[in-house]
């Protein structure tokens, strides 16, 4: 009934440092990602389908860097590595869910930059409200589904060993405990590298062949540079992200090793949504706007009034 996460490291000391190092990240991916989203909420400049998008993909960050980060904290705090059947799962499904609605709404925000860039004229009506509001809705739906049919094939599985290797419940460590046929969750699993991971991963870069092919085609050297400002904070993200994933996820079971998966699941589990605000805002002049105008009014309810 009970599953052992080994963790990181079993040394005292490193478990003390590590404990320090990954609340200050938590506490940056919180603070970062809670006021893009009170940016975007708040600043009527900030109300078009990309910063829409841009407010889901910070609500996906905060719900997979909690689901992961506050156990590693209290394992290494406490030292007490244990964590029950049905917790490991329901982190499992959560963090699933969170990665997999990561994974869309990537694909999805390229399919944004390429309908501003190639389509211009049609873009409020390729990218209208109600359009945006059905995708994002649809792609948190799919990736719970998708999410719920791994968890569902776990609860079936019996268990020879308890020792994880990892700092949290994820798909291939708890396999690897099972003495129980795994070859149906290993197929979920592949189903599931081709329809979030390929499908996903295709999508974005078609969206950026044409991106890339419309680019080339303006004539002038500052609509060009234009052109690539609006993508190249997308762009990283998506390197950094689909690349880790990637390896992680969609390979043969037996190119896995856990040792060095657990610290690769790292990047795109907590370096990702500290990254994530980082890049869009210190990169993007609106949002920098709207943090000027959210001062200035902090300021202004500051001052005593006369």
């Amino acid at each position: 009934m009970e599953f052992t996460l080994i963790g990181l490291t079993s040394s005292a000391e490193l478990q003390t440092l590590l404990f320090g190092i990954f609340t200050l990240i938590y506490a940056t991916a919180l603070s970062g990602n809670f006021l893009l989203i009170f940016a975007i909420c708040t600043c009527k400049k900030l109300h078009t389908p990309m910063y829409f998008l841009l407010m889901n993909l910070s609500l996906a960050n905060l719900f997979s860097i909690s689901v992961t980060t506050p156990k590693l904290l209290q394992t290494l705090w406490t030292h007490r590595n244990t964590i029950s059947f049905y917790g490991c799962i329901t982190q499992m499904f959560l963090f699933v869910w969170a990665m997999a609605t990561e994974l869309f709404l990537l694909s999805f925000m390229a399919f944004d930059r390429y309908a501003a860039i190639c389509h211009p004229l049609q873009y409020t009506v390729i990218m209208r409200k109600e359009v945006c509001v059905a995708i994002a809705s649809a792609i948190w739906i799919a990736g719970m589904l998708g999410s719920a049919s791994h968890a569902g094939l776990m609860l079936k599985l019996s268990f020879c060993n308890s020792n994880i290797n990892h700092f949290f419940c994820d798909i291939p460590p708890v396999l690897k405990l099972s003495c129980s046929d795994t070859s149906l969750n290993e197929m979920m699993v592949f189903v599931s590298d081709v329809i979030y991971g390929i499908c996903s991963c295709g999508l974005t870069l078609t969206s950026y062949c044409f991106i890339l092919r419309a680019i080339f085609r303006i004539r002038s050297t500052e609509g060009k540079k234009k052109a690539f400002s609006t993508c190249s904070s997308h762009l990283i993200v998506i390197s950094f992200f689909f690349s880790s994933v990637i390896y992680t996820y969609i390979r043969p079971s037996s190119g896995y090793s856990l040792d060095k998966d657990k610290f690769v699941s790292l990047l795109y589990s907590v370096v990702t949504p500290v990254v994530n605000p980082l890049i869009y805002s210190l990169r993007n002049k609106d949002f920098k706007e709207a943090l000027k105008t959210i001062t200035g009014r902090v300021r202004q309810l500051q001052r005593p009034q006369v």
